[in-house]
C-alpha cells in the first residue's frame, strides 16, 4: 500500500491521522472543502486537495480517487440540520462507496461511531435521530453492498485528550451504561493508521474507547 486518501481532511482525527500515514512512508491525499484550510493540512505532510465531495457524483469521485489504495472517511456533517445529517452523514458517505469500488481502490476505512447499527434505538424526536439513522445506513451500505476490504471503526465520544495507545474493545451492548466512554481523537487516528497494517482487520467492526489494552494487541486477536 502507497497511497491513502482522507476524505475530511482538515477534521481533527484526520490532521492527526495524517502525520502518522506520512511517517510511515505512505502517500497522503486530504480531502478539503475549504480553500483556507491548504495551509494547514498541507503542514501534516499530505497533499491538500479542495473538492466538495458532498455535491459530487459517484464518477466524479471515482475520478478523485482513481490510483489510490485506500479511502478513509473522517467527514462529517458536524449537526445542524437532519437534511444536512443525511445528505453528507448517509448520501455522501455511500457515494464514496460506491466510487471506490468504480475507481478499484482495494480498501475503505470508515469512523463511526460506538454503538452504531440499525437498530440503535434512538426516538426520532432525539437530536442525534438523524445522525445515528445517517451513520447505521452508510455503515451497512459498506458491510453489505460493496466489494470493498473494510473496516469500520467506532470510538466512543471523543476528546482531545492525548493519546495513549492503549484502548477498551468491549463491544457497545456489553458496556456498563454508567461506564465512561471517552475516546482520545489521537487514539482513533493511531487505530485508524494500524488497521491499514493489520489484514486480520478486514471485514471487522472495531469498536472501542480508551482504556487498558494496546492497539497492536486488539488488531491482532
Amino acid at each position: 500500500m502507497k497511497k491513502v486518501l482522507i476524505i475530511g481532511g482538515h477534521g481533527k482525527i484526520a490532521m492527526l491521522l495524517a502525520p502518522l500515514l506520512t511517517a510511515a512512508g505512505l502517500e497522503v491525499t486530504s480531502v478539503i472543502r475549504n480553500a483556507a484550510q491548504i495551509d494547514a493540512v498541507a503542514a501534516t505532510g499530505a497533499m491538500p486537495v479542495v473538492h466538495d465531495v458532498g455535491s459530487s457524483s459517484v464518477d466524479e469521485l471515482a475520478d478523485l480517487f482513481a490510483g489510490q489504495d485506500a479511502v478513509i472517511w473522517s467527514a462529517g456533517a458536524g449537526g445542524g440540520s437532519p437534511e444536512r445529517t443525511y445528505a453528507v452523514d448517509r448520501d455522501a458517505a455511500i457515494a464514496t462507496i460506491d466510487a471506490a469500488v468504480a475507481a478499484d481502490v482495494q480498501r475503505y476505512i470508515m469512523v463511526s461511531y460506538l454503538g452504531a447499527r440499525t437498530d440503535h434505538g434512538v426516538p426520532p424526536e432525539n437530536s442525534f435521530h438523524a445522525y445515528a439513522e445517517a451513520k447505521a445506513a452508510a455503515d451497512e451500505h459498506l458491510r453489505s453492498a460493496s466489494s470493498l476490504a473494510w473496516t469500520i471503526l467506532a470510538p466512543g465520544a471523543l476528546t482531545l485528550d492525548e493519546p495513549t495507545g492503549l484502548i477498551d474493545p468491549t463491544p457497545a451492548a456489553e458496556r456498563d451504561p454508567a461506564a465512561s466512554t471517552n475516546t482520545s481523537r489521537g487514539n482513533v487516528a493511531l487505530v485508524a493508521a494500524a488497521v491499514l497494517q493489520h489484514p486480520r482487520t478486514i471485514m471487522r467492526t472495531i469498536e472501542f474507547t480508551d482504556g487498558h489494552e494496546s492497539i497492536a494487541q486488539v488488531l491482532t486477536p
